[in-house]
């Protein structure tokens, strides 16, 4: 059998520094399908999102997608640089400049703007990030500010969690 080589583990509150740039490396197309589930999960009853003749007679000609997908998406694309130790704390903004239609690819891009340690949880710490959503063509879609709470490296709950069998 070969060697387990761990996998990524995101970062910790200590490797976070202000200025740093996280861009995913992933990018994620968005289909008709997930746009009218996310839309029918939630009960949003806009039928810009999921009625193509009706979306036919607005500015845009054809269904847009919801924009809390949009949202959902680009915060989960930066997940692993930001918060997969730690959990969200608020959104200070959030901007929609251009709109995203099924078949756009998204990605993120996060600019840490604050790092401080946590006054009321010592094993924690609080980083800030701005946060860009592109399309495939570089337009932003999405910005937005939000704070995270993020486990201090030595304190953090156990990581390796795979399943080990009996020996």
């Amino acid at each position: 059998m070969g060697t387990v080589k761990a996998g990524w583990i995101g970062r910790f509150f200590e490797d976070f520094q202000v200025g740093d740039i996280y861009r995913s490396r992933l990018g994620r197309t968005i289909t008709e399908t997930d746009n009218i589930q996310f839309t029918l999960i939630t009960n949003n009853t806009n039928q810009i999102h999921f009625n193509a003749d009706y979306a036919s007679r607005t500015e845009f000609k054809r269904p847009l997608v919801n924009s809390a997908l949009t949202l959902s998406v680009i915060a989960g694309l930066g997940v692993s640089d930001i918060s997969e130790n730690g959990f969200a704390l608020g959104w200070d903004y959030i901007k929609l400049p251009n709109p995203v239609f099924p078949g756009d690819t998204l990605y993120s891009e996060s600019e840490v703007v604050s790092v401080r340690a946590s006054d009321s949880r010592p094993k924690q710490g609080i980083v800030k990030v701005r946060t860009r959503g592109l399309n495939q063509h570089g337009q932003v879609v999405i910005e937005y500010e939000r704070s995270v709470m993020v486990w201090k490296r030595d304190h953090a709950p156990q990581i390796a969690l795979f399943p080990e069998g009996p020996k």
